[in-house]
């Protein structure tokens, strides 16, 4: 069969074509929604910042310090948010505290306990609330259970404590 030449099957092109226009219809959107979050965030989100932090001071005059968004940590620790932690650890659900507007009574009550039970212990008031909050067995206050989680020593970090017992100690 010489004369004979291989027909191409109309099938196979149909489907060719099919899963071109299948490729196209999904890559477009794709890469249209792509360009549209790298240009958004190319402009809005990312690159360097500059974040003005106000740090406390030491001398008569101080100034806000501006540094760069990647170097904020090293040049200068924002200042760490008391109340917001009081929150997020829960501690306002047992312990009234007025700074924090909290009325709990589980515990006892943040305005006037610690300065009562750090006399009562002999003991420096913010030393007795940095210990109440790591150690809380350590002292109970009369009337009030053990019944504070033993886990913030280890689930709060060192700044996080001290910001906690500056907040308690100063009440702001």
């Amino acid at each position: 069969m010489p004369g004979r030449r291989n027909k191409p099957k109309p099938a196979v092109g149909v489907g060719e074509v099919l899963l071109w226009l299948l490729f196209t219809i999904l890559l477009v959107p794709a890469g249209a929604v792509g360009w549209a979050i790298g240009h958004y965030t190319g402009h809005h989100g990312g690159g360097t910042r500059t974040v003005t932090v106000s740090a406390p001071a030491t001398t008569t005059a101080s100034k806000p310090t501006t540094t760069a968004a990647a170097t904020t940590t090293a040049a200068a620790k924002p200042t760490v948010d008391a109340k917001a932690i009081f929150t997020s650890a829960g501690c306002g659900a047992c312990h009234t505290f007025m700074p924090a507007g909290t009325s709990g009574t589980i515990g006892p009550n943040l305005d006037t306990a610690p300065e009562k039970d750090a006399k009562t212990t002999g003991t420096p008031l913010a030393a007795f609330v940095k210990k109440s909050i790591i150690d809380p067995s350590a002292y109970l206050s009369p009337g009030y259970k053990d019944l504070m989680p033993k886990t913030f020593g280890s689930s709060l970090s060192a700044a996080k404590i001290d910001a906690l017992v500056n907040y308690i100690v100063t009440k702001k």
